[in-house]
């Protein structure tokens, strides 16, 4: 099983499902004869997204970032439509660690998306109810306040069926929340006006998780966003901020839908110095 040690901080991966989104719509403006050597592409011109939760693992605390795909989320065609072949397996995951969802401290959001937030909730006994009942979910404002008021775009995105359940446990934060002494979570804005990156900091070692400012590891330039951003240029200047920084401080990035790789850490000019590739 994939791990990454940083600190105090062990740091895996749970099985949360799958997407197979447009090409294009992943690589907005880029063409996709430069794209297509970086990321493969099926005679739909899909490419094989992963939906997995970073699972974090510090000072005794279960901490999950984002919360997979959901089971039995999805109707047929919003299935066909994203490409959807596989639902959320975060218990039989846990179950590996001798865990289960309600052993969960905490669920970290980069944002409310319905590819990120479908697993906080289960559908059981007529109504939907919390999968993490003794978590503390953490997001944004800005995310937490679209995702209850979508706008005519956001409204595809945003179900009242992923938040009125857990609306309770929710702890929205401003600009910066900090976690633990290693974890701090920061809004970015650009994918979502509330999307937020997660930072995991000590002395000597650095481990960035963009969310989907950079979904894979295809999207590292700056200027590679997605059709989905609803603020591409704020996606751009967010991520000329902090990839330039974490490729100066030698960090580990980290993914929640890239097929091939949980994590990879690039020299200044862009190489690969280390990976961790995902098993299939």
């Amino acid at each position: 099983m994939e791990q990454l040690k940083v600190g105090n901080c062990t740091i895996q991966w749970l099985i949360g499902g799958n997407t197979q989104l447009d090409g294009g719509a992943m690589f907005g403006v880029v063409p996709k004869a430069l794209w297509s050597k970086k990321y493969s592409a099926n005679e739909k011109n899909q490419i094989p997204l992963r939906t997995d939760p970073v699972f974090i693992q510090t000072n005794d605390l279960n901490i999950m970032i984002d919360s997979g795909i959901g089971v039995n989320k999805l109707n047929e065609k919003q299935k066909r439509n994203f490409g959807v072949t596989e639902d959320s397996k975060i218990e039989e995951s846990l179950a590996k660690y001798d865990l289960n969802v309600d052993d969960i401290d905490y669920v970290i959001m980069t944002h409310l998306h319905f590819d990120h937030a479908s697993g906080l909730t289960k559908f059981e006994n007529g109504e939907y109810k919390s999968v993490f009942s003794n978590a503390k979910i953490i997001t944004s404002q800005v995310e937490w306040d679209e995702m209850r008021n979508p706008n005519i775009r956001s409204s595809n995105t945003y179900w009242k069926e992923n938040w009125e359940a857990i609306q309770n446990q929710v702890i929205p934060f401003t600009n910066e929340y900090s976690l633990t002494e290693e974890i701090t979570i920061i809004h970015t804005g650009g994918h979502s006006d509330g999307h937020s990156i997660v930072k995991i900091e000590t002395e000597d070692e650095l481990v960035l998780h963009m969310g989907d400012l950079m979904p894979t590891h295809a999207h590292q330039s700056p200027l590679w966003v997605m059709a989905y951003d609803d603020y591409p240029m704020t996606s751009i200047y967010a991520k000329e901020k902090w990839v330039n920084l974490g490729l100066k401080k030698n960090s580990w990035f980290t993914f929640y839908h890239d097929d091939s790789f949980r994590a990879i850490k690039w020299s200044a000019d862009g190489h690969v110095l280390q990976s961790i590739e995902r098993s299939k």
